[in-house]
């Protein structure tokens, strides 16, 4: 085979790599959504209070938070010996989609299952963070630098089309019963999960050679430890602005019965921003896309807050959402760079983790009521904009330091 050859299959093997994670990110995201969905009829059922809910959730973030970041750690160890980060994930898949199945079989028995309904729920969440950081971490580890964000992009697409569809999703499921819909996406996402062993053996059959002797992880610095101080920061201002203040904004110029077609324009913005964002992040780093994408989405958020029409209003969502789009893509492109040194996954499972966490304070603001006290309403409108800006500020100047840095070194 000619070098020629050799670099077309590459790319057509890393292309099929990030199909298949947006498929898996997909088919997981819309399970997730599902479960959201029909969680206050099950928990119902179970003579949960419809008040405790929120806190049901509240402890699904709160453990993803842990968990992401240990299924990380245990992908660097895992993924050296070749086939076994897919049984990994496999197994454990397995073992959520059995608890997924079960909830709503379970809540269907009544009160006296109430312990085993928040049983399962645990089950579910911890083996359901396989499916996070651990295929992601493929990436860093088998596919090479420049290919990275590219299949950042692919991968995080299928986040992106769940989010599209989640708010149609909401009105076709709402009212119909729960079995189906938990057994379908349960057995559609552990046969997806059951190829990941043959996507791992095809990355590293595909996988450049190594260019020098492999290192074991390091303990993380100052600039990785910001970055993820960084992600908690913008992740949470997208949780304020997209879940607490966007259909409010809508609501100034139409009717409830319209957000299901207005909503998704977010997620519009961000599936098409990600991949030519993807060809920057490329040529200079994920850093300083994230950072130019903090300050835009500021100004677009912005626009939002002042938008004097529903039409100025649907470009601000537009542009808001390319510019979450571009932060989490080039993320994820600087989270495996990184952590190249064999902590991909570490890095990788620390940005889920803070994504859980921003997750987490969302949930608590609407737990404690914070988005009706009217004192407390300017906070929460203008916070998204001040997240965005100043950790897109932030990253900014520290991609400009590395850069600077880089070129006094090749000086030197």
């Amino acid at each position: 085979m000619t070098t020629t050859e050799a670099k077309a299959d590459s790319r057509a093997g890393a292309s099929g790599t990030g199909i298949y994670l947006a498929v898996l990110q997909l088919i997981f995201t819309l399970g997730w959504t599902t479960y959201v969905i029909y969680l206050p009829k099950l928990a119902a059922q179970v003579g949960i209070a419809p008040g405790m809910v929120i806190f049901i959730l509240m402890l699904d973030q709160a453990i993803f938070t842990i968990t992401d970041t240990a299924m990380g750690i245990a992908a660097d160890k895992i993924a050296p010996f070749i086939g076994r980060l897919g049984v990994f994930v496999g197994i454990l898949t397995a073992i959520s989609c059995a608890a997924f199945v079960a909830l709503p079989f379970v809540a269907g028995t009544g009160p006296g299952a109430q312990v085993w309904l928040i049983v399962l729920i645990v089950i579910w969440v911890v083996t359901s963070s396989a499916l996070r950081a651990p295929p992601l971490t493929l990436l860093g580890k088998h596919r090479a630098r420049s290919q990275v964000p590219l299949l950042a992009a692919l991968a995080m697409l299928g986040y992106g089309l769940a989010g599209a569809i989640s708010p149609y999703l909401g009105t076709v499921l709402r009212n119909h019963d729960p079995r189906l819909p938990f057994l379908i996406s349960g057995v559609v996402l552990l046969l997806t999960t059951l190829a990941l062993s043959k996507v791992e053996r095809d990355a590293v059959a595909q996988a450049p050679a190594p260019s020098e002797k492999a290192v074991p992880p390091k303990a993380l610095s100052t600039i990785p430890m910001f970055f993820i101080a960084s992600m908690v920061i913008l992740s949470l201002g997208y949780q304020l602005h997209f879940s607490l203040n966007s259909a409010s904004f809508f609501l100034r110029f139409t009717t409830q019965d319209q957000l299901q077609w207005l909503l998704p324009v977010f997620w519009i913005g961000f599936n098409i921003a990600m991949f030519p964002a993807s060809v920057v992040v490329k040529h200079r780093g994920g850093l300083i896309v994230m950072g130019a994408a903090g300050l835009l989405g500021a100004l677009a958020v912005l626009a939002a807050e002042l938008s004097s029409s529903l039409n100025i209003l649907i470009v601000a969502q537009f542009v808001a959402g390319a510019a979450w789009g571009c932060m989490l893509m080039s993320a994820v492109s600087a989270a495996l760079a990184i952590g190249d040194t064999g902590a991909e996954g570490k890095v990788i499972g620390l940005m889920f983790s803070a994504l859980a966490l921003a997750t987490f304070a969302r949930m608590a603001a609407v737990a404690g009521g914070l988005q009706k006290l009217p004192e407390y309403a300017p906070l929460l409108h203008w916070a998204p904009v001040a997240c965005w800006a100043v950790a897109g500020a932030g990253l900014l100047v520290i991609a400009a330091s590395r850069v600077q840095r880089g070129a006094m070194a090749r000086g030197a």
